[in-house]
């Protein structure tokens, strides 16, 4: 069985109140990015729901709860033009925001996975909509 590349998720080293907190201020600079601002407004109907699956989200990756239920795969490939410097964006974001959280451990895993997340979402728009061309990660454009 293969190990996981991320630290074990531990419901003693974050609190949902810091993760509550990572996600509102982290959608709270996404929405006023002049990037990516325009994109979560068109394709976000209901903030408090998206509130709550991505704190679900992000608990469930930091803490291990099961709350969450979703594909977000699927979900992002339906964005019509996406680009690298869009996930690029918005993993500087999501750095910038758990670095201002001031809790390192929460800092390194959180980061951890939204690196490889927006690199696997990435992959994933790129097979989908350019089956034909080589996909290029993240950072390598």
């Amino acid at each position: 069985m293969r190990q996981s590349p991320f630290p074990t998720p531990n419901p003693d080293l974050y609190t949902e109140d810091e993760i509550s907190r990572l996600v509102h201020e982290f959608y709270a600079k996404a929405r006023k990015d002049p990037l990516l601002g325009p994109i979560f407004e068109e394709h976000v109907i209901d903030w408090d729901a998206h509130f709550i699956q991505m704190t679900n989200f992000w608990s469930a990756q930091l803490r291990g709860t099961s709350r969450f239920r979703g594909a977000p795969m699927p979900k992002h490939i339906a964005l019509p033009e996406l680009s690298a410097n869009l996930f690029e964006r918005w993993l500087a974001l999501f750095k910038q925001t758990t670095e201002e959280l001031g809790n390192s451990g929460l800092e390194q895993h959180a980061n951890m996975i939204a690196t490889f997340i927006a690199n696997r979402l990435w992959q994933g728009y790129q097979m989908s909509h350019y089956p034909d061309k080589q996909a290029v990660e993240l950072g390598a454009v």
